[in-house]
Order: structure tokens, then C-alpha cells, then sequence
């Protein structure tokens, strides 16, 4: 089980990174928009209690049970891993300039034609639209590849995403792996 971080640890995640969970050759890559502080004080991809993308990465059929973030190496045994369009570490991604998203989409494009996974899935369409300058792109597959890998666009999994209900979400990832698994 883990610790909540404290007021401080928090303050202090402000700025660092978190390692990839990442391996050559996967089905697919998940890519947040970056990571909150709570994620950064614990060093864990979608730490935040309330984040939704360990249930909808269950509920689409992606893993046979809901793994809790501090298990996010488990996702290479199914062939997933996960990164981020921006690094570091913020309260809120609108703390990010559209700058650090086009950078971003830059340093992503390279590590994808790096590692090879068939698929880049993007989770979250704003920072998509800013990082790769495609702002008429909409939730779903999407024409172009992206470091010769295809491209899904998914919902931010944030509880402040309301408008995406954690059985929507997992309808829509549900329908990305349909796609994933049917090639």
C-alpha cells in the first residue's frame, strides 16, 4: 500500500521527471500529457488517487485486473509502457507552455522511432493538438504515424475530466484495443 506524499514532498516533485516505462518493440505506448506532482513524488506514472487510467486501462481489456501505479513495470509483460509529451513535473498541465508541448512532440517522435511500439497512444487531445500542431485532431485513430509508429488519440483519464465518465473511458479504450489486437 502506498504513503500519501506529504505537503513538502510535494513541493519538492515540482520540476523532476519520472522514468519510462518503456522496452523495444511494444503494442502499444501510452503517453500522458506529463506528470503531476503527486505522480512525481512517488515516481509513478497516474499516481494520483482519483486518475482514471488504470481503471480504463482495465476496463478496455488491456490488463486482466486493475493494477495500481506502484505495479506500472507489469504493463511490459503485456507489451504496453508509458511516457509523457512533456518530462517534468507540474500542478496543473496548463503550467505548460506551447512551446514545452512542440519540444515535447519533438523528443516523443524521436523516442518512438527509437523503441518501435506499433502504436502511440496519446492520452489527452489538447496537449496532441499543441505537441504535433494538428488542432482540428479529435479523440480517436488519426491519419498520420508518428516516428513510424500509428497514432490513437484517447481521453484524458483526470478525474477533472468530467465530461468522460470512467465507463466512457473505458468504452473508448475498449475500442482502441479492439483496433490494437485486430491486426
Amino acid at each position: 500500500m502506498r504513503t500519501r506524499p506529504t505537503k513538502d514532498q510535494l513541493a519538492a516533485a515540482y520540476g523532476k521527471t519520472i522514468a519510462d516505462v518503456i522496452a523495444p518493440d511494444l503494442d502499444v505506448l501510452f503517453c500522458g500529457i506529463n506528470p503531476g506532482l503527486y505522480s512525481g513524488a512517488l515516481g509513478l506514472h497516474f499516481a494520483r488517487p482519483g486518475n482514471r487510467f488504470w481503471p480504463a486501462l482495465y476496463r478496455g481489456g488491456f490488463t486482466p485486473r486493475q493494477l495500481d501505479p506502484s505495479e506500472q513495470e507489469e504493463l511490459l509483460g503485456y507489451g504496453l509502457g508509458i511516457t509523457n509529451v512533456v518530462a517534468r513535473t507540474t500542478a496543473r498541465a496548463d503550467e505548460l507552455s506551447p512551446e514545452e508541448f512542440r519540444e515535447g512532440g519533438r523528443l516523443l517522435t524521436a523516442r518512438v522511432a527509437e523503441f518501435r511500439p506499433r502504436w502511440l497512444a496519446v492520452v489527452g487531445i489538447t496537449a496532441f493538438r499543441t505537441a504535433f500542431g494538428l488542432p482540428k485532431a479529435k479523440v480517436g485513430p488519426q491519419d498520420a504515424e508518428i516516428g513510424g509508429a500509428r497514432v490513437w488519440v484517447l481521453p484524458n483519464p483526470s478525474g477533472l475530466n468530467a465530461h468522460w465518465t470512467p465507463a466512457a473511458l473505458g468504452e473508448e479504450f475498449g475500442r482502441f484495443r479492439a483496433e490494437v489486437h485486430s491486426e
